[in-house]
């Protein structure tokens, strides 16, 4: 089943990380293995560039990711806005590298996205993957019209928070609401016809976007809190928000936001696959029984590996398990294709610009 996944972290991995995402999983775990590296997410890596040509990724929303925090105490995070631009020019430059050598193609328009579909179709085994350029954390806008520089880069989504609070609101673990030059990211945003994502704003901000952005709105990697309460996940007042503004929800395979009471780097992973699916029943009964609004957005490797994944995911393609159980559960191949890719597709479809 072709897939189209709304959130992963590729260049992250490859350039935070230091790993080579050209060659197999094994070979990455192997390596990590060797070097004997301890911190959490090492040596249980779930994806690589061969590993989601296996699993029949045709497209994903590939992040830019450097968010700005003291004190810095893991792979990840800088202590200056103007780190933060850096790196994520970083990222840029990886994703235009693995484009020149084949492994990526980058979408900025319709026709790009239909024409990607179109080559993966025709032969999925030598298609390069497709990507859309996100950005998670606006800590690199070092102002808000920061955002028409990246746009020219290809920048068509944008998340405004992360973990914490930056300079322009508040995000997951916290209730902070949108700073003032959020409002005026936003109104930029709006004028490029750029998507926000809603995933990791704190409450206040989410709601506080929902007031003052009129444009499109998407969740690339977000659950619900009705399955695993605590304040990461959405309550059922903000998944019906993004409902009735058309917009798709990607459900995340991070077992922290599966498993209630989970704990990184202590809890035993015991939910299933079979919790995503129950994630996107509830979405479903939130939409009046439609599946429109439900798809992928598996944040796999994004810090951590399948020592935080559902029990019965080892790696990428073991999301194509859910076909079956999807099935088994009711649902039509028409479904679970939306759910698997053409949801994410007719949103896209509309959010992108014409050539």
């Amino acid at each position: 089943m072709m897939i189209f996944d709304a959130h992963l972290d590729l260049a992250m991995n490859a350039i935070d990380l230091n790993r080579d995402i050209r060659q197999a999983v094994d070979d990455i775990r192997a390596q990590e293995t060797t070097l004997e590296m301890t911190e959490l997410g090492r040596k249980t890596n779930t994806l690589s560039f061969p590993e989601l040509k296996l699993s029949e990724v045709a497209v994903c929303l590939a992040t830019m990711i450097a968010r700005m925090e003291q004190p810095i105490n893991h792979s990840f995070g800088w202590t200056s806005p103007h780190a933060c631009y850096g790196m994520a020019h970083a990222h840029l430059a990886y994703y235009r590298a693995m484009e020149a050598s084949g492994y990526l193609r980058m979408i900025r328009t319709k026709q790009d996205l239909t024409a990607q579909i179109q080559a993966f179709q025709s032969d999925p085994a030598s298609a390069s993957l497709g990507f859309i350029l996100t950005m998670e954390g606006a800590d690199p806008m070092l102002t808000p019209d920061t955002v028409f520089e990246f746009y020219d880069h290809g920048l068509r989504a944008l998340g405004l928070t992360h973990y914490g609070t930056n300079r322009y609101g508040g995000g997951t673990r916290s209730e902070v609401g949108l700073s003032l030059d959020a409002l005026q990211l936003l109104k930029n945003c709006e004028s490029l016809g750029i998507t926000i994502d809603m995933t990791h704003l704190s409450d206040v901000a989410f709601w506080q976007v929902a007031e003052h952005f009129d444009g499109r709105v998407h969740a690339s990697h977000q659950n619900a809190r009705a399955i695993c309460d605590w304040q990461r996940q959405f309550s059922d007042e903000q998944i019906q928000l993004v409902i009735d503004r058309d917009g798709v929800l990607g459900v995340s395979m991070d077992v922290i936001m599966l498993q209630n009471g989970f704990v990184r780097g202590q809890t035993i992973p015991t939910a299933t696959l079979e919790r995503a699916i129950d994630q996107m029943d509830h979405v479903r009964s939130l939409s009046s029984g439609s599946i429109r609004h439900v798809g992928i957005g598996t944040d796999l490797d994004g810090g951590y590996g399948c020592e935080q994944t559902p029990a019965d995911l080892n790696r990428y393609r073991d999301l194509q398990k859910m076909v079956d159980m999807m099935q088994r559960r009711g649902y039509s191949d028409e479904e679970v294709q939306s759910v698997f890719y053409g949801n994410w597709l007719r949103f896209f479809g509309e959010v992108l610009p014409n050539a």
